[in-house]
């Protein structure tokens, strides 16, 4: 017989092993097939003798959950903003770029596992 707590352990394993459910989603506007729906930027300006890192969280805002952490030199892939805060994805985007082949049509979540809420701070952008 399976133990309950096991259970419980295994389902917080197997949803931090696919990525965080976020609090607010991101979502990826609608294109015409012809202008990107996202842009790319790179982590900088990190102290490495401070926290050096910036946290993902869960949703645009401190006071949510921070599931990740980025470096100097990550990049990352901006789909929408709230303030100063973005939604992203970033690491391995063959896994979850979305819509290879145009985007037409409504607007849509993100699907990519890795993917969260960031200060905008510490991005600055290298392609639109």
């Amino acid at each position: 017989m399976i133990r309950p707590s096991i259970l419980v352990v295994a389902a917080l394993f197997a949803s931090t092993a696919h990525g965080a459910d976020l609090d607010v989603p991101i979502t990826e506007m609608a294109g015409d097939g012809q202008a990107a729906t996202c842009s790319s930027a790179t982590v900088v300006g990190l102290d490495p003798n401070g926290d050096g890192f910036l946290a993902v969280r869960t949703g645009p805002g401190s006071n949510h959950r921070k599931i990740d952490e980025l470096h100097n030199g990550d990049v990352v892939y901006i789909f929408e903003g709230v303030g100063q805060w973005v939604g992203v994805t970033y690491g391995n985007i063959a896994d979850g770029w979305p819509d290879s082949f145009g985007n037409n049509g409504p607007a849509r979540r993100v699907r990519d596992s890795q993917k969260g809420w960031v200060h905008s701070n510490w991005l600055r952008g290298l392609a639109g």
